[in-house]
């Protein structure tokens, strides 16, 4: 396994070839209304449209698709809150590896109910409380199972990368690319892909205002902690970026910003009412900083990722009424 300093375009590059007829090639929108809303020309990136509707399925496959023969037989473990839950489970069903997933107790029941309809294990925790990281190591090691994170891993980040490579593939050199952060898994992926395919380009990670750990940890130039934060993008509720993914980002990545959670309603609401999709409040992040102009984007050719759809339909009608 690649340290996350030795990591480069290549390695986004062989994600590609790993995932190709596995992973869905997103298509990429655009919109007359978001473009003059914005005096820019947005190109958006839509993993709402991904296998379990969110990038995460190709880190999952990227790392699965690299295990040993042992590996395989021993199964795999994770946590995660929802998306890369469901990404890990499927995954492993298509690779036929047993699969353990340990998921906050007030997880959306649809992606517990997801994630154990792909055949996974599920177990809960209480994430107030209980620290699912040490939960992971402990079991891992009890089981005798590999241990593959949401978004600290190396093959995970090369997976998620594969989004922007797609993306600059598709429209060509950008002025802007705007992603969701998280833990830092398709920042530091994107970050890589756009070093190899529009050098120019300034990459920017957008994080709830409440959650903003990543754009403190890239001031101070170390990892921040902060308590779980109160944030409508429960796929940003986390505490901290990931070592492997923060020495990338420091590298390759231009900026972090943040946005409201009202900012992100209103951009949930636009793309229902005027694009006719469901976008879940995390993968809102980038364009709401682009609706807004948290980072200027007037007069620029702009990516802007779309990271997943996954919202249960009662709380999408709660947040865009």
């Amino acid at each position: 396994m690649h340290t996350a300093d030795s990591l480069t375009f290549s390695d986004i590059q062989a994600a590609a070839q790993r995932i190709k007829g596995h992973a869905h090639r997103t298509p990429v929108m655009t919109s007359a209304t978001a473009n003059a809303l914005t005096s820019a020309q947005l190109f958006f990136k839509c993993e709402n449209f991904q296998r379990i509707g969110a990038f995460k399925f190709r880190g999952a496959f990227n790392a699965l698709s690299r295990f040993s023969e042992e590996q395989r037989r021993n199964g795999v473990l994770t946590y995660s809150s929802g998306n890369h839950a469901q990404a890990i489970a499927l995954a492993a069903s298509l690779l036929k590896i047993r699969a353990v997933i340990i998921m906050p107790e007030d997880a959306p029941v649809l992606k517990i109910q997801a994630t154990k309809g792909y055949g996974a294990e599920v177990l809960t925790y209480n994430r107030y409380t209980e620290n699912r990281e040490e939960i992971g190591r402990k079991l891992a090691q009890e089981r005798n199972m590999t241990l593959i994170p949401p978004y600290d891993h190396p093959d995970v980040i090369c997976g998620q990368g594969t989004v922007a490579l797609e993306l600059f593939e598709d429209v060509g050199e950008l002025d802007v690319l705007l992603v969701c952060l998280g833990g830092g898994g398709l920042l530091a992926g994107s970050a890589l892909a756009a070093s190899g395919l529009s050098a120019q380009c300034k990459v920017i990670g957008v994080e709830p205002e409440l959650g903003d750990d990543g754009r403190q940890s890239f001031r101070k130039g170390e990892i921040v902690h902060i308590d779980v934060p109160d944030t409508i993008a429960d796929g940003a509720k986390v505490t901290h970026v990931g070592s492997h993914n923060f020495a990338v980002i420091r590298q390759h990545v231009e900026d972090i910003v943040t946005v409201s959670d009202a900012q992100l309603i209103s951009a949930m609401k636009f793309f229902a009412e005027r694009m006719k999709m469901v976008v879940e409040p995390t993968g809102c992040l980038a364009a709401a900083a682009a609706f807004n102009q948290v980072w200027p984007v007037a007069g620029k050719r702009v990516g802007v990722i779309l990271s997943g759809g996954n919202v249960d339909l009662q709380s999408f009608a709660q947040f865009i009424s």
